[in-house]
C-alpha cells in the first residue's frame, strides 16, 4: 500500500458494528495526521533558536551560566515595559457611556423646548429618554468595538517591540560576555 501507514487491513471484516471504526481510522488517516505536520512544522519554525559561538574559550558549564543569566536579563527588561491593559469590554463600556450621554441630550433638548416638553405626560418623556438613550447606546457599542480592536492591535505591536527589544538585549548581553549569536 505505498504512500504512508494504512490504517485499516485489507483482512479487517466490515461488518456493521466495525464500520464506524473502520470510517473513522481512514479519516483520522486522512485528516488529522497531515494537520498534525503542519502544525508541528510551523512550530518547529517559528521556535528555531539562536546560535551562540564562544569566543574565548568559554566552558560550556560557563557558556549555560552566561546564557541563564543573559535571559534572565532581556526578560527582566521586557517584563519592566509590559502593561497590562483590559483588552475586553470595550462595547458594554461605548454602550453603557452612550445610552448615559443619550439620556443626558434627551434631557437637555426637553428642556430646550419647555413649552411642549412641559405638556407632555412622563410616560412620553421616558419614552422618549428611553429611545434617545437606546439610540446612543447602539452608537456607543459601535465605537467601543472599534476601541478596543484598536486598543488590541496596538497591544500586539507593542508585544512584538517588547519581544525584538528582549532579543536584542539577549544577543548584547551574550556578546557583551565574549560570544557570538547568531540566527
Amino acid at each position: 500500500m505505498g504512500g504512508g501507514p494504512a490504517l485499516v487491513s485489507a483482512n479487517r471484516d466490515t461488518s456493521a458494528g466495525d464500520s464506524n471504526d473502520a470510517d473513522l481510522e481512514i479519516f483520522m488517516n486522512k485528516s488529522i495526521f497531515p494537520c498534525m505536520a503542519v502544525v508541528l512544522s510551523g512550530v518547529c519554525l517559528s521556535t528555531a533558536a539562536q546560535t551562540v559561538t564562544p569566543l574565548k574559550g568559554q566552558t560550556p558549564e560557563l557558556t549555560q551560566q552566561d546564557i541563564a543569566a543573559c535571559q534572565a536579563q532581556s526578560a527582566n527588561t521586557s517584563s519592566a515595559a509590559a502593561a497590562d491593559t483590559p483588552s475586553a469590554g470595550g462595547r458594554a463600556r461605548g454602550a453603557a457611556a452612550g445610552a448615559t450621554a443619550g439620556a443626558v441630550v434627551a434631557g437637555a433638548r426637553g428642556r430646550q423646548h419647555e413649552e411642549v416638553y412641559d405638556r407632555m405626560d412622563d410616560d412620553t418623556k421616558q419614552a422618549y429618554r428611553q429611545n434617545q438613550a437606546k439610540d446612543a447606546a447602539a452608537a456607543g457599542m459601535v465605537v467601543g468595538g472599534s476601541r478596543q480592536r484598536q486598543d488590541r492591535r496596538q497591544d500586539r505591536a507593542n508585544q512584538a517591540q517588547q519581544s525584538a527589544n528582549a532579543s536584542s538585549a539577549y544577543a548584547a548581553c551574550m556578546q557583551q560576555r565574549g560570544y557570538q549569536v547568531g540566527p
